[in-house]
C-alpha cells in the first residue's frame, strides 16, 4: 500500500504521471466505444441485407482494421500535438527564467497573491519555490504543467488501436456464431450490454454520474445500429 502525500485524501489523483495514467485511460476507453459501435454497425447493416456470412466477415474486417488505424492515427496526431505545445512552453518558461529571474520572481508573487494570499505571504512562498525549483514553480503556478507528466502520444494511439480492436472483435464474433435467424438480434443485445460497460467505465475515470454515462452510450449506440439495420433493409433481405 502506497502512502499518500501529507494533506492529501485517499484515493485522489496527487500521485506523479497521472496524466499518463489517465491519458491511456481515456484513449482506451473510447477506442473500445468507437470500436463496438461502428463495426457492429457496419455488420448489422450488411447482415440485415443478405444472409451469407462472408460479406459481412470481410465488411466488419475492413471496419475493424480501418477503425482501428484511424484510431491510432487520430491520437497519435492529437496527443502529439499537446504534447509539442507543453514542450515549447516550458522551453519558453526556461528561457524567461535564466533572461529575468527577478522578473519571473515578481510574476509568480504576484499570480499567488491574486489568488488571495496577502502580498507578503505571497513573496515568501514564491521565493521559497523558486529556491526548490524554480521551473517546475513557474510550470505548476502559470500554466498547470507537471514536466514529470508530459503526455505521451504512442501510449494513446497504442491504447487506441488496441482497445478499438478488442471492441470490434465482440460484434464480428457475436454475429459470426450465432445462428442465422438469431444473429442481428442477439449483436443488438451483445452490443447494447458492451456499450453499457464502456459508458459506466468512463464515468468512473471520470468520475462522474454512471447512470447518465451509461444512457448516453446505450442510446448512441442504439440509435447507429437501428440506422444501418433499416439501411441494409433497403437494399437487401431482412435475415432477423
Amino acid at each position: 500500500m502506497t502512502d499518500s502525500p501529507a494533506g492529501t485524501h485517499a484515493g485522489e489523483p496527487h500521485g506523479p504521471g497521472i496524466a499518463q495514467k489517465l491519458n491511456w485511460l481515456r484513449a482506451g476507453v473510447l477506442g473500445a466505444n468507437d470500436g463496438i459501435v461502428s463495426t457492429a454497425a457496419v455488420v448489422v447493416g450488411v447482415a440485415s441485407a443478405t444472409a451469407s456470412v462472408g460479406p459481412v466477415l470481410v465488411a466488419g474486417a475492413a471496419a475493424l482494421v480501418g477503425g482501428a488505424i484511424s484510431m491510432a492515427l487520430g491520437e497519435y496526431v492529437s496527443v502529439a500535438s499537446q504534447r509539442d505545445s507543453e514542450r515549447a512552453l516550458i522551453a519558453k518558461e526556461k528561457a524567461e527564467l535564466r533572461e529575468d529571474p527577478e522578473a519571473e520572481l515578481e510574476e509568480l508573487a504576484g499570480l499567488y497573491a491574486a489568488r488571495g494570499i496577502s502580498p507578503e505571504t505571497a513573496r515568501r512562498v514564491a521565493e521559497e519555490l523558486t529556491e526548490h525549483d524554480a521551473l517546475r514553480a513557474h510550470l505548476s503556478a502559470e500554466l498547470n504543467i507537471d514536466p514529470d507528466d508530459v503526455v505521451s502520444p504512442w501510449h494513446a494511439a497504442l491504447a487506441s488501436a488496441v482497445a478499438f480492436t478488442l471492441g470490434a472483435l465482440l460484434p464480428m464474433l457475436t454475429i459470426m456464431f450465432l445462428p442465422l435467424e438469431a444473429r442481428v438480434a442477439g449483436t443488438f443485445v451483445a452490443v447494447l450490454g458492451a456499450l453499457a460497460l464502456t459508458g459506466y467505465v468512463a464515468a468512473w475515470i471520470g468520475d462522474a454520474s454512471r447512470g447518465r454515462a451509461v444512457m448516453r452510450t446505450v442510446l448512441g449506440g442504439a440509435l447507429a445500429l437501428a440506422a444501418t439495420f433499416v439501411v441494409g433493409s433497403l437494399f437487401g433481405t431482412t435475415v432477423a
